[in-house]
């Protein structure tokens, strides 16, 4: 299975994006769609599992939960917007993370890319920087992976360009 994950959107969405999207099985996304017609080109892609964010409104929080947990190919996920990384964990993504114990736990928000394994929780972590044009960030990210069992595999960074232009959702 390929997924692709992104996070802060923030209403933008471009050719780039779009093609990452459409050459992948699943769409992941990790809060700050920023407009729910964000949320809904995705799902006129593919399969779309996500979570709002701290800037998501009234009509995405009615789409999309605040914690998503799931299994996708023998892998425990927990998706939630503000998660922090090991050693630096959000206080309330670390009670989740202890109380629900995933295998890979996936949050945005800080428009900074990471992977890293935290042994003390057992987890792979996963944040895939923004998406979007909106931000301090200069260079526009996601992630692609696949699961093959029971593993993430191929992960790799997509550069997405730089951020600045503001293209509108089509």
């Amino acid at each position: 299975m390929r997924i692709v994950l992104l996070s802060d959107t923030h209403g933008c969405l471009d050719d780039t994006l779009i093609a990452a999207c459409r050459a992948c099985d699943e769409i992941w996304h990790a809060g700050d769609f920023g407009t729910a017609e964000v949320l809904d080109q995705l799902k006129e892609i593919g399969t779309v599992r996500g979570v709002f964010g701290n800037i998501d409104g009234a009509e995405l929080r009615s789409q999309v939960p605040e914690d998503l947990e799931w299994s996708s190919g023998g892998l425990r996920c927990y998706m939630t917007h503000i998660g922090g990384y090991p050693g630096r964990y959000d206080p309330r993504a670390r009670r989740e993370l202890e109380r629900r114990k995933p295998d890979v736990f996936i949050c945005g928000h800080s428009h900074v890319v990471r992977v890293l394994r935290d042994h003390k929780l057992g987890l792979l972590h996963l944040n895939p920087g923004a998406s979007g044009h909106q931000g301090w960030h200069t260079e526009r990210t996601a992630m692609r992976f696949e699961i093959l069992e029971g593993k993430i595999e191929r992960l790799e960074v997509l550069g997405l360009g730089k951020r600045g232009r503001k293209y509108p959702v089509r």
